[in-house]
């Protein structure tokens, strides 16, 4: 039997950590097994349904990566299909109107069905002696749609989150009276919090779209989800797509919570920038930077390379490259308080620097082993201690107590803008 899953997300909310781990086990699973992934809008809820909603869920799914191979469809425009099946099982007696409603009369008996994960759940249908399966508005209820529209798209399995196993007995007997054949359920750990709670958002679980601007890399994003209740075995964490897709069998889904792990979601997002090339780099951050007005101007791909280089060991997200290394990129530059009181105000800083920056003036060259072996000289020379010199020049170049390597640093900026934040700390420090 082929394998054929499907992601069916209500679009009455963004595309949520949760949802989105559900759509990344289906793609893993589907493309493990050379199967094919089924993209399903359950739109039936006119009122809380919105095309926004539509919109944020497939550009979420996009930046992850994951393509659907058939849709998406839309429950809202499968009415036909859902009165058709509702009409069949009240010509075989096997559900009544009832004010307006189409009701199911479930048979008294237990029933039991094999979870891929969770093993053998034996349910007692008394426990729910009526489902109802067309609303007095002519709608669908879930349960109802959901059966018939993965009974006619002829799903093979069903993975969803633990908080679907309650609804599974309740589609098993409509399975059953309907003549549908049996597909296989596969019910994955739910994401708590810190405090085992279940996830809130407080506790991390914003949308997917939150964290691509935050400046999460997909690939690094997807491997963090994917091991969210899931191990490959052999210890392996920092995985690619094609090596989850390889690695991903249901059978090592666990059965217990999976604890979000923001500081591990970090991690793993710092691995997949240093592996990513400079020049995709550079397309991320020259991105970044026009779209939110960082950049002033038009910016030279070559010297951007030379910034992404050098940030490429030091970025967890994209964003602390806006929040501690604009200094790249925009004039002035911010300086921080303390950081000026610290390194800049302190006797004969401001002389020393002076003094650097009519050195820097003489080089004829503005590379890193030039700039430092000129400045290094100057600590010789003025008898000082290597810190009483770098400290402050990294301060007066980049506002910052902590930078990238400073010699390079200072290079890639450039010897004009050198020069010229040399003269304002110059200044600031004598203030």
């Amino acid at each position: 039997m082929s394998v054929r899953v499907r992601f069916a997300p209500s679009p009455t909310g963004t595309l949520h950590i949760g949802s989105a781990r559900t759509a990344l086990f289906n793609w893993l699973f589907a493309r493990h097994n050379k199967g094919t992934l089924i993209l399903r809008i359950e739109d039936t809820d006119q009122k809380r349904s919105k095309p926004e909603f539509v919109d944020d869920i497939q550009e979420s799914l996009r930046y992850l990566g994951i393509d659907a191979d058939e849709g998406p469809f839309y429950q809202s425009q499968r009415q036909e299909l859902y009165e058709k099946y509702a009409k069949q099982l009240l010509d075989e007696g096997k559900a009544i109107k009832h004010e307006g409603a189409v009701v199911f009369q479930v048979p008294a008996k237990s029933v039991t069905f094999t979870d891929v994960i969770h093993g053998d759940i034996t349910v007692d249908t008394s426990l729910f002696e009526s489902l109802v399966l067309m609303k007095s508005d002519g709608s669908p209820t879930y349960n109802f749609a959901c059966v018939v529209d993965d009974a006619s798209m002829q799903i093979s399995h069903i993975i969803r989150g633990d908080d679907h196993i309650a609804n599974t007995p309740k589609q098993v007997v409509l399975y059953e009276a309907l003549g549908f054949p049996l597909p296989k359920f596969a019910h994955i750990p739910l994401i708590v919090g810190a405090d085992r709670a279940r996830l809130s958002k407080r506790a991390g679980a914003t949308s997917v779209n939150e964290y691509r601007e935050v400046g999460y890399l997909p690939e690094g994003f997807i491997n963090y989800l994917a091991l969210l209740g899931w191990s490959p075995g052999g210890n392996r964490e920092v995985m690619k797509p094609t090596e989850l897709i390889e690695a991903f069998e249901l059978s090592r889904v666990r059965k217990t919570a999976a604890q979000f792990d923001q500081q591990k979601l970090d991690w793993l997002n710092s691995q997949h920038i240093k592996l990513a090339t400079v020049e995709r780099l550079t397309e991320l951050i020259v991105e970044r930077v026009t779209r939110k007005g960082i950049a002033g101007g038009p910016l030279d791909r070559a010297w951007v390379g030379r910034i992404a280089a050098v940030l490429r060991d030091r970025l967890r997200t994209l964003d602390e490259m806006e929040e501690q290394h604009t200094f790249f990129f925009r004039e002035p530059i911010e300086y921080q308080p303390e950081a000026v009181d610290q390194f800049l105000r302190g006797n004969g800083v401001a002389e020393h620097l002076a003094a650097l920056r009519e050195t820097l003036t003489q080089l004829p060259n503005f590379d890193a082993p030039t700039i430092e072996q000129a400045t290094r000289a100057l600590i010789a020379q003025r008898n000082l201690q290597a810190k009483d010199l770098i400290h402050p020049t990294r301060v007066a170049v980049t506002g910052r107590s902590v930078s990238p390597p400073l010699f390079e640093t200072m290079s890639i900026l450039g010897k004009d803008r050198v020069l010229s934040r040399l003269q304002h700390a110059v200044q600031l420090g004598a203030a």
